[in-house]
């Protein structure tokens, strides 16, 4: 008889070689610690939207809170729960299903537009209603190939530009965030540095701080720079704050932006999902019309489609995994899982979910797989009961990280051939255009359009691909819906 063969490995060792083999750990040139770690500050620095999203969609009271045209409003508490619950699970899609370590969560761009706009004309839950219908739309277009096309069609000048603008964008939001750039509330200039020129704030001074010690860390090459320097500068953050006592308000001058540092008086909180469901799809048609509701749908579609691509064409580059010609793998899985993200945060209430830019500070951290998503979708499921704990971490310090990402990603502007002008010109409109509009969006159309129109001008639109062309002359359609709303008695 012969006996089965031995084996030496621990059931350890075993679950770490599945999960390499699983996620391809060692193939993209990754360990286990390094993904848990580039979860963990991927979390961290995308954290704040837990609090942030439910102070633009929701309110404490209703005097505070973003009302619809019936006067309903959702409450804050309920919002933060089903943003956590709706970031962990699509996080956690992304991870399994498409292998990248992309996070999602609510966009800022889209939550502010349907508080700002949408819910004057609609109620909260057709507004919802919209987004999820915008969602279907984008899902639709990625199962179809048609959204696969459209981003390999993309030439690999503007997709470096795309990456660059995103690095600026990013570096920009850190320095706004921070208290270091502010407005000057006049129309020349527009910006200034600090207040009235001095930097003089405890949160401002703290992200300089943060800044220093990450920077260091990272010029030094030390494992886990940026997650050592974020504890680091919180725990300064904490003692400062006790000693110095500074409010929190987001139209202080000198206090904290969104969450002041300090131990939580608490740790645990059960959460409130009674907005999971509430979306209605076809209550704005009826309440606005079809046309109207149409161009609702188109611009959240535009926003919604074209953030995507260049945070995902940014992302993948900075993670290594990015083939020469912007492409990545299993692409079609994660433009199916992001237009997902639409559906599930507008059925939830908490507006389209989609790829976050800030998830690029786990990569910075060297996450280059799925199991640094699952890593960071867990911790979004976590904080629907640790509410108090994501409110440890103040904007400022996280700032500090995006912009030593901010910094990282810029480098790709090497790949871009400033000789051509025709090239140039639209790379250098998509670089600049993104961070002076606050849109990824706003960049990336600024730079098919004139790319078109400067290659077929100079003779050389045989260059440029078909679909190209479809998507500048939608574009064009895109900036130009203000007076075509105004044209057809849309709004």
């Amino acid at each position: 008889m012969v006996s089965a063969p031995q084996t030496t490995e621990t059931p350890r060792n075993r679950v770490a070689s599945g999960l390499d083999r699983f996620f391809s750990i060692t193939q993209r040139g990754s360990t286990i610690p390094r993904e848990v770690r580039g979860g963990l500050v991927s979390f961290v620095t995308m954290a704040y939207i837990v609090i942030l999203n439910p102070l633009i969609l929701g309110g404490f009271n209703a005097d505070q809170a973003a009302k619809d045209v019936t006067g309903g409003w959702l409450e804050n508490a309920q919002v933060a729960a089903a943003t956590g619950l709706v970031a962990g699970l699509m996080t956690i899609a992304m991870g399994l299903i498409a292998n990248l370590p992309f996070g999602i969560a609510a966009g800022l761009g889209i939550n502010s537009f349907l508080a700002v706009s949408v819910v004057h004309q609609v109620t909260w839950a057709e507004a919802m209603g919209l987004v999820v219908i915008n969602g279907v739309v984008i899902v639709v277009l990625a199962l179809t190939g048609i959204r696969t096309m459209i981003f390999t069609a993309v030439p690999a000048q503007l997709k470096a530009a795309i990456t660059v603008g995103i690095g600026l964008f990013i570096a920009f939001i850190g320095l706004v965030d921070s208290g270091f750039v502010r407005t000057t509330n006049n129309a020349s200039p527009p910006l200034q540095l600090g207040e009235d020129g001095s930097v003089g704030a405890l949160p401002t001074i703290v992200f300089l701080i943060g800044l220093v010690i990450i920077g260091t860390l990272m010029a030094r090459k030390v494992k886990g720079a940026l997650l050592i320097g974020i504890v680091a500068t919180t725990i300064i953050a904490i003692i400062l704050q006790a000693v110095f006592q500074v409010p929190t308000s987001v139209d202080s001058k000198t206090g904290w932006n969104l969450n002041a540092p300090g131990l939580p008086s608490a740790l645990f909180a059960f959460p409130d999902l009674s907005l999971v469901g509430h979306a209605d799809l076809v209550g704005a048609f009826g309440r606005i019309g079809p046309l109207a509701a149409s161009m609702l749908v188109f611009t959240l579609v535009f926003t919604n489609f074209f953030d995507a691509m260049g945070t995902m064409t940014g992302l993948a580059k900075a993670a290594g995994v990015a083939k020469p010609d912007g492409t990545f793998p299993r692409l079609r899985a994660a433009l199916v899982v992001e237009g997902a993200g639409a559906i599930a945060g507008g059925g939830a209430s908490v507006s389209s979910n989609t790829v976050f830019i800030d998830s690029a500070a786990g990569i910075g951290e060297g996450a280059r797989t799925g199991m640094a998503s699952v890593v960071t979708g867990l911790l979004f499921l976590a904080s629907m009961f640790l509410t108090p704990l994501t409110q440890v971490v103040p904007l400022e310090v996280a700032a500090a990280g995006l912009v030593v990402v901010g910094a990282l990603m810029v480098a790709q502007v090497a790949d871009i051939s400033w000789t051509d002008f025709g090239s140039a010109l639209p790379a250098f409109l998509t670089i600049v255009v993104m961070p002076l509009t606050y849109s990824i969006a706003n960049g990336i159309g600024a730079g098919f359009i004139s790319w078109v129109l400067i290659k077929a001008l100079s003779g050389r639109g045989r260059e440029v691909s078909w679909l190209l062309y479809v998507v500048a002359a939608g574009f064009l359609l895109y900036f130009a819906r203000g007076p075509l709303e105004a044209v057809l008695g849309v709004g």
